[in-house]
């Protein structure tokens, strides 16, 4: 595992300058179930050890840092985009829709979004910032990667128990051989995406 270089102070503070929520979404590279998005604010002092992108930290560690955000971040909130949508709309759109959720389901209006990634659909009345890898650079996402990965990898727990043939507890819906042979062997879910190329 690498070493993680130092992280940049957040860009605002809830003290004396604007709420800023970092954001970040989780699955958009999956072939099964919903797109989660997650929201948090955090206070200055909030700097835990761990905290990193979560593509970067053990399920272990994630379910660590998960109870400690959500109960240090001045607020957090995380949103879904199902299949269907995901269908409809594209992955793309259908994980900004997730993003918008997640910040419209914050009990604390945030004045910027500091986004993970190169591209956003822009949200009424929100001014944001994108950043490539930035779940890597600022905690704020890094903590909504987190919060993101978790409730989401959650579900497909608990997804996986209807559907156990497809070890989604394992493989939280990604193309693994495991998951597309299942896939050859007992024909898609309701869970799976529409149009995403399966096998």
């Amino acid at each position: 595992m690498k070493t993680p270089g130092p992280r940049p102070a957040l860009l605002a503070t809830h003290t004396g300058l604007p709420l800023e929520a970092g954001l970040d979404e989780a699955g958009r590279g999956c072939l099964a179930g919903p797109v989660f998005a997650a929201a948090v604010i955090l206070p200055p002092s909030f700097a835990p050890p761990l905290l990193r992108d979560s593509k970067q930290l053990s399920a272990r560690q994630r379910e660590l840092l998960r109870p400690l955000i959500c109960a240090e971040a001045v607020a957090w909130a995380v949103g879904e985009a199902s299949e269907e949508e995901i269908g409809a709309l594209n992955i793309a759109q259908a994980s900004y829709l997730a993003m918008h959720r997640a910040v419209a389901a914050l009990p604390i209006a945030p004045a910027h979004l500091l986004v993970d990634g190169n591209r956003f659909r822009p949200l009424n009345g929100f001014a944001h910032t994108c950043v490539v890898g930035g779940d890597g650079l600022y905690r704020s996402i890094a903590a909504a990667s987190v919060l993101a990965k978790t409730f989401r990898d959650e579900r497909m727990a608990a997804l996986s128990r209807k559907f156990p043939a497809y070890g989604w507890a394992q493989n939280a819906g990604y193309p693994t051989a495991a998951h597309r042979a299942a896939i050859r062997a007992h024909g898609p879910t309701p869970r799976h995406r529409p149009g995403f190329r399966l096998l």
